[in-house]
C-alpha cells in the first residue's frame, strides 16, 4: 500500500482517538467548550500524536489503551499554543489551517480560555492512562511507572523549560538580529521539545531502554528543528491558499528566520544536512518501522 494510503488511515484512526476525548458542548460554560472543539477540530496533519504512535510501534509497544489519552493530550498542547500563538498579542494571525483562527470567531477572551481549558484538559486526559491498566496484572506496576515517566516529560516538554521557553525566546527576538545558533535554541524548544514529548513518549510507554529514549529523544530534536527551518522557508516560498496561513507572516511580524539570516538554498541545505543526521542516529536502533522513515522524510519536504 503506498504511504499517501497508509498516512490517510492513521490520520483517520487518531482523529477517531482525539475525538473521543473532547468535551460534550453542554452546561452554562458551553461556549467554551464549542471554541476549544472548534480549535482541535479545525484539521491538521496530527505530526505529533502520529509521531507518537510510530514510535510506540517502532518499540513493539503493547499498551495501546494506555498510549491513547496521551496522543490526545499531546495534540491538545499543540493546539493551545496555536490558539494563544494567533492572538493579537501575539501574531496576530486570522486564519489557521484555512479558516478563521479562534479569537477571530470567538472573540479574544474566549480564545484565551479555549487555550488554557485544551491545557489543563490536556493533563486530566493523560492522567487518565491510569484507569487503563489491569491492576491485577504481573507488569501492572512497571506500567505504572511508564505512565509517570511519560506525564513527566509531558510536563516539562510543554513548560518554561520547553515550548513556553521557546516562544519566550521568539517575542525577544522580535525586531533582533540573532544568530543561527539562538535561532537554534529558540526552535529547540518552540517547536522542537513537543515532538520530543511525543517520541519519548511513545518509546517509554512501549517500554523501550533508556539509552533508546535517549536516541530517540536525538532524532526528535533533529526533527524539530528540520520542521521549523521548512516551515521558514514555506513561509517565503508558499502561497496562503497552499499553506492554509498568512504567507511571509514572520516578515511582517519582524521576526528572525533562518531564511532573514540566510538564503533559501542555504536553508534547504540545513534541512537536508540536519535531516541526514537524524537518518544516521536511527540506524543505530535495532528495531525498524519504515513508515515512521516515511514520515519524517515527508514531514521535512512538506509543501504545505
Amino acid at each position: 500500500m503506498s504511504f499517501k494510503l497508509e498516512l490517510e488511515k492513521r490520520l483517520y484512526r487518531i482523529n477517531d482517538i482525539i475525538t473521543g476525548y473532547l468535551p460534550k458542548e453542554e452546561g452554562y460554560y458551553k461556549t467554551v467548550l464549542e471554541a476549544m472543539n472548534y480549535s482541535i477540530t479545525a484539521g491538521g496533519k496530527r505530526i505529533r500524536p502520529m509521531l507518537m504512535l510510530e514510535t510506540f510501534c517502532l518499540f513493539n509497544g503493547r499498551n495501546y489503551d494506555v498510549l491513547y489519552p496521551f496522543m490526545a493530550a499531546i495534540e491538545m498542547i499543540h493546539t493551545y499554543s496555536l490558539v494563544h500563538d494567533d492572538l493579537p498579542a501575539m501574531d496576530n494571525d486570522e486564519y489557521r489551517r484555512g479558516r478563521k483562527t479562534t479569537h477571530v470567531e470567538y472573540g479574544e477572551a474566549m480564545a484565551i480560555l479555549a487555550g488554557d481549558g485544551l491545557l489543563t484538559l490536556a493533563f486530566e486526559t493523560a492522567a487518565g492512562a491510569y484507569e487503563k491498566v489491569d491492576e491485577n496484572s504481573k507488569d501492572a506496576l512497571s506500567i505504572y511507572k511508564r505512565i509517570m515517566r511519560a506525564y513527566k516529560v509531558l510536563a516539562s516538554k510543554s513548560g518554561v523549560h520547553g515550548m513556553i521557553g521557546g516562544q519566550v525566546i521568539d517575542i525577544e527576538f522580535v525586531g533582533k538580529t540573532v544568530t543561527q545558533e539562538g535561532l537554534d535554541r529558540m526552535y529547540l524548544l518552540k517547536t522542537g521539545a513537543l515532538i520530543e514529548a511525543s517520541m519519548m513518549i511513545g518509546a517509554i510507554i512501549a517500554g523501550a531502554e533508556d539509552e533508546y529514549v535517549d536516541i530517540i529523544r536525538d532524532i526528535a530534536a533533529d526533527i524539530g528543528l528540520a520542521f521549523q527551518i521548512r516551515d521558514d522557508i514555506l513561509d517565503v516560498i508558499s502561497s496562503d491558499n497552499i499553506l492554509g496561513k498568512p504567507t511571509h507572516s514572520d516578515e511582517k511580524n519582524d521576526k528572525p528566520t533562518y531564511v532573514s539570516i540566510m538564503d533559501v538554498e542555504k536553508a534547504k541545505e540545513e534541512v537536508a544536512s540536519i535531516t541526514d543526521r537524524a537518518k544516521k542516529a536511527y540506524q543505530a536502533l535495532p528495531y525498524r518501522n519504515e513508515f515512521l522513515v516515511d514520515l519524517i522524510t515527508e514531514l521535512i519536504s512538506r509543501e504545505k
